[in-house]
């Protein structure tokens, strides 16, 4: 059969493409190796923080704030509980270009933010140990995605909207022709007017195929749950959190429904091939996050369990949204770089509209494919 739209990928970001464009009438195809929610690329583990105010840039605030009235639309039509109003806490040293942006963001989009010393934040949340150098920027009106609902939901509307998934299934080869595509896998041929790439980690394999060579690194991460007192710690009363350290960037999430405390390191790891074995959440990896919960949040209980995951990283740790420069019929979203699910269903719109429409509402200037293309 042949198709409007094929996408290629149907995680986080794919699955939410799929909603829209299959909503718009397009036919639609969603190809992907595994069968979404999984746990082989970036978007399992449970929970996902989305913050608004936003360290990593201001330009990223237009597209957050578009994100959450999409997740709450998400909500709406699917009747599903897919985000907790839990606060994030963001905390570092006051001359940090992370909590500078925090809070210059904050001042530009007339977000609510809270800003408190160390001794206020402590007190606020007596399961914290700050620093009496550093600060904290508490954002109320931001919390938790439940990512594994957030691609379940997407993928229900989708094929409510007449999308085609096919899972399990690998793309051995991509032929761009001038108003056409061919995908190839072990079982299927498939045609289409128009492609979106959107595989996180497989995304640089896949783009070699149609002529774009991108410095994508697939970098294995961890996280880890602890137990935990809820009475300090629970999701009633405490925020996700994001610090910033002087040995690393550590995130985290309250207990939620009473399962411990959730810890991660966002910077640091190692790059790997994603189709090799993953390494397990070693002893390493445990120890690492236990000495930044002793440091900070000292009132934790024990390790329960950790797993590995992947982030798929560019240079500037920016995202990649746009179409192929050669071909107009080629969309492609990739590097989210760790910090990408909460843009997944405003990323989902923003390849709806460039394969159909060839742009869109939403400056999307600073994640063009053009600034890593030698000329």
């Amino acid at each position: 059969m042949h198709y409007d739209v094929i996408i290629v990928g149907a995680g986080s970001m794919g699955m939410a493409a799929g909603y829209f464009l299959a909503k718009s009438g397009k036919r639609t195809l969603l190809v992907d190796s595994f069968n979404p929610p999984h746990d082989k690329g970036s978007h399992h583990g449970d929970t996902r923080i989305i913050r608004y105010a936003y360290g990593e840039g201001e330009e990223y605030v237009p597209l957050a704030l578009k994100a959450k009235e999409l997740w709450d639309d998400l909500a709406k039509e699917t009747d599903r509980d897919i985000f907790l109003q839990t606060g994030v806490l963001n905390v570092g040293v006051a001359e940090s270009e992370f909590i500078k942006s925090v809070l210059s963001s904050a001042e530009k989009f007339a977000l609510p933010v809270e800003v408190m010393d160390s001794a206020e934040v402590n007190q606020k949340w007596s399961g914290m140990s700050l620093r009496t150098d550093m600060m904290g920027c508490f954002e109320s009106t931001s919390g938790v995605l439940k990512c594994g609902e957030c691609i379940e939901a997407y993928r229900e509307l989708a094929e409510l909207h007449g999308a085609t998934i096919v899972m399990n299934s690998r793309v051995k080869d991509i032929e761009i022709h001038d108003d056409s595509v061919t995908i190839k896998t072990d079982e299927h041929t498939f045609t289409g007017n128009s492609l979106v790439i959107s595989a996180g980690a497989w995304a640089g394999s896949l783009l070699s195929m149609v002529d774009l060579g991108l410095p994508l690194a697939p970098v294995r991460k961890t996280f880890a749950w602890f137990d935990a007192d809820d009475m300090l710690y629970g999701q009633q009363d405490y925020p996700a959190f994001s610090f910033e350290t002087p040995q690393g960037f550590y995130y985290g999430f309250p207990s939620i429904d009473s399962v411990g405390l959730k810890v991660g390191r966002h910077d640091g790891g190692e790059t790997i091939n994603p189709d090799d074995p993953r390494r397990t959440f070693g002893e390493d990896d445990k120890g690492d996050l236990l000495n930044f919960l002793q440091q900070y949040m000292p009132q934790h209980g024990q390790f329960k369990y950790g797993e590995p995951c992947l982030y798929t990283l560019t240079p500037d740790k920016d995202f990649i949204i746009d179409l192929h420069p050669n071909y107009s019929h080629v969309a492609i979203a990739a590097g989210f770089s760790g910090h990408g699910f909460k843009f997944s269903s405003v990323v989902g719109q923003i390849l709806s509209d460039l394969i159909t429409e060839g742009k869109c509402e939403l400056d999307i200037s600073p994640f063009r494919i053009e600034r890593f293309i030698k000329r």
